[in-house]
């Protein structure tokens, strides 16, 4: 059940409750204390949609160096877990590979030199080339399951395996390690969420994470001895230009890492909640079939009103001011994407897809500046593409009587795990 909030002192941000239902909460930070301070999360939050765009786009007063804050994260598991855990979970890391940041957590000039080495994968020529097989793709996965029973978890039938299947095609995965990587990808995205788990959850995804260092160091160096035409090709024969040498090993997996999160987690988020909203508002579902335009506004629309990344830190690299609140170097600040795409101030009646807004890519979902994703031409072509041929089959969706969506409570991603729906075919 939704808290509601009547004052700041209201606000617990890891209150679960809050997490799956932020939506109050940021309503009042946005009117009242646009950022403010979290303690629990030692952040000042910032929420109101002018002030997150110009923040995020001052990378020299807000860094994104702040991998130091996921660190800290994860070393605070470490030390609540049982001391025979962190026993294996120390032997586990000393055969990892020390993975240093790259382009999520680095600003320029550094972010360019690895960033301009993949960009040329996410060219507007590049993903146009790939529709046809993202398009097979969409289309054996809903041959899969249409001509089945009428009732189905949409997210285990369509959301996961599409973007799962279309990022592990781009990167050159062999279909013999796929059922591994699948579970590697969920757990590498899982990371991200900075939920507590068991301790032998912890361990699984550990070893887990290890062994998929030993699957793409395997497939880096057979993609220097015989280059195929993928992603891992391009990383592993690519080289910086002012060093003059190779990417290591390390710096391949910390790339590759940002692409199975960014290449399938979000994207499947944005078609579990695009499909919420298609069951809520179920006059969009005519409005969108067939209609490649409007369908287009609602990915935007859909990105818009439920974020799948809800908010990244950054590093304040000197004392400053934003809005007149006092910032001092050191502090973190979390930039609150999911409450700057529900403020009023920038889109009228927030909590509604709107199919005649005007400027919906000014939603910040993608993020902005020098760290938009690079990846957001790929995601909303499958996401065009997904809806078009979706709804074609598809009429009719709703919710499966007596089933109620949950978000996961999360502070950074925030996805539907399930989602249970039943349509008529078309």
């Amino acid at each position: 059940m939704p808290v509601t909030i009547q004052a700041l002192s209201d606000i617990k941000f890891m209150d679960p409750a809050v997490l799956l239902e932020p939506y109050d909460a940021y309503q009042k930070l946005r009117d009242e204390a646009p950022i403010f301070f979290v303690e629990d999360l030692n952040m000042h939050m910032i929420t109101r949609y002018d002030l997150v765009r110009q923040a995020i786009n001052d990378t020299e007063t807000f860094s994104s160096k702040y991998d130091k804050v996921l660190r800290v994260a994860q070393e605070l598991a470490f030390e609540m877990s049982p001391s025979d855990v962190q026993a294996k979970l120390v032997a586990i890391n000393e055969e990892m590979i020390d993975v240093p940041p790259t382009m999520l957590t680095l600003d320029e000039p550094e972010h360019t030199k690895y960033r301009s080495l993949v960009s040329k994968l996410f060219t507007a020529g590049s993903v146009r080339s790939m529709e046809p097989h993202v398009q097979r793709v969409i289309d054996e996965t809903i041959a899969s399951f249409i001509d089945g029973p009428t009732e189905i978890d949409f997210m285990q039938a369509f959301a996961f395996p599409v973007p799962l299947r279309i990022i592990a095609d781009r990167l050159g995965i062999p279909e013999e390690d796929r059922e591994f990587f699948d579970d590697a990808a969920t757990c590498a995205a899982a990371a991200l969420r900075m939920t507590p788990l068991p301790p032998d959850e912890m361990l699984r995804r550990a070893q887990v994470g290890l062994d998929l260092q030993k699957l793409l160091v395997r497939i880096v160096e057979a993609r220097r001895a015989q280059p195929q035409d993928d992603m891992i090709t391009v990383l592993a024969n690519s080289k910086l230009e002012d060093e003059d040498r190779y990417l290591t090993h390390g710096e391949c997996i910390s790339i590759l890492n940002q692409f199975l999160v960014a290449g399938h987690e979000t994207t499947t988020s944005s078609f579990g909640w695009g499909m919420l909203c298609q069951c809520k508002q179920p006059d969009l579902q005519d409005q969108l079939r067939g209609n490649a335009g409007n369908i287009k506004t609602f990915v935007e629309e859909a990105l818009r009103v439920e974020t799948p990344v809800a908010g990244l830190p950054r590093l304040v690299t000197k004392d400053t001011e934003l809005d007149g609140y006092v910032l001092k170097a050191g502090d973190l600040i979390m930039l609150r994407y999911a409450a700057a795409n529900r403020d009023e101030r920038q889109f009228p009646e927030p909590e509604k897809v709107d199919l005649d807004r005007a400027k919906v890519g000014m939603q910040l979902a993608f993020g902005s500046g020098v760290h938009h994703c690079i990846g957001a031409p790929l995601a909303r072509q499958e996401l065009n593409l997904g809806w078009m041929a979706l709804l074609d089959k598809m009429e009719n969706i709703r919710l499966k009587p007596g089933f109620v969506p949950q978000a996961e409570a999360s502070i950074i991603l925030r996805n539907v795990p399930e989602l249970q729906i039943t349509f008529d075919k078309r």
